[in-house]
């Protein structure tokens, strides 16, 4: 069932949404660097991929002093777009061979997959839920962006075992962003029904090619000593065979040089 909001305590969430910062102000304090707490975002940005209940148990402790759930410090938003665009830029360099492709590819992706997606799927205390995504989006961004550079020679190749890699990583990196997305709203008192946000995983799971995959094996039995091959649905042979590769995929995409 969709979350909803607890009727004994709409009264907190009335307050945080009234304490809670402006977005002209907060776009105002994206020029003052000198007010931006660099050093405690880089700390979020780590526990984030290592243990992100620690940071919204930050998140708790930022209510009870300030009195407001969602970050007055831009500094992990400039700081994620600037990262963002650094790794977009060493893609563009290495699939790219085009200036001006490089710079709209560049934009495209702070854009839309960072700043205006995540401002498109802010639900209440719309501040809040924008920092949600945020703190869900870095680990990706880590996966699929860091990571998925450096290993992008093997994931791009032909063959079985660059297609099952790539798969992996793409659907451990979109599971873990959701399940960042429950954490984020599970802290919140006046949800409930905050497992909702778990269910996308259920969802990237069951439609990833891994499960096709994993599902032939399955279907080879052993009988008599000898590996015997049970039929498949006509979809898992399709997909199968397809060899889907979502790093292969997005890389012909976005990039003008064919991998």
């Amino acid at each position: 069932m969709l979350p909803t909001t607890s009727k004994g305590r709409t009264s907190s969430s009335s307050t945080s949404r009234v304490n809670s910062p402006t977005f002209p102000q907060y776009l105002r304090r994206i020029i003052k660097w000198q007010q931006m707490d660099i050093e405690y975002t880089f700390w979020q940005m780590l526990y984030l991929c290592t243990s992100p209940k620690v940071v919204y148990q930050h998140t708790k402790f930022h209510k009870q002093t300030k009195n407001q759930w969602a970050r007055d410090d831009p500094a992990f938003v400039v700081i994620s777009s600037l990262l963002l665009a650094v790794a977009t830029l060493a893609y563009c360099a290495a699939y790219d061979h085009s200036a001006g492709h490089a710079v709209f590819v560049v934009i495209s992706v702070v854009l839309f997959h960072f700043l205006i997606t995540g401002a498109g799927l802010a639900t209440c205390c719309w501040l809040y839920a924008f920092d949600v995504h945020c703190n869900s989006f870095f680990p990706m961004f880590v996966m699929l962006y860091v990571f998925h550079y450096f290993l992008s020679p093997l994931l791009v190749a032909h063959g079985f075992i660059p297609v099952l890699l790539s798969n992996l990583l793409f659907m451990v990196a979109a599971s873990y962003y959701h399940y960042l997305n429950f954490l984020g709203y599970y802290v919140l008192p006046f949800l409930e029904r905050t497992a909702f946000f778990l269910y996308p995983i259920g969802f990237v799971i069951v439609l990833s090619p891994i499960c096709k995959y994993l599902s032939a094996i399955s279907h080879w039995t052993l009988v008599s000593g000898c590996f015997v091959s049970q039929p498949l649905s006509s979809f898992n042979i399709a997909v199968i065979l397809s060899g889907f590769n979502p790093s292969r995929y997005f890389m012909n995409v976005y990039f003008s040089q064919r991998v």
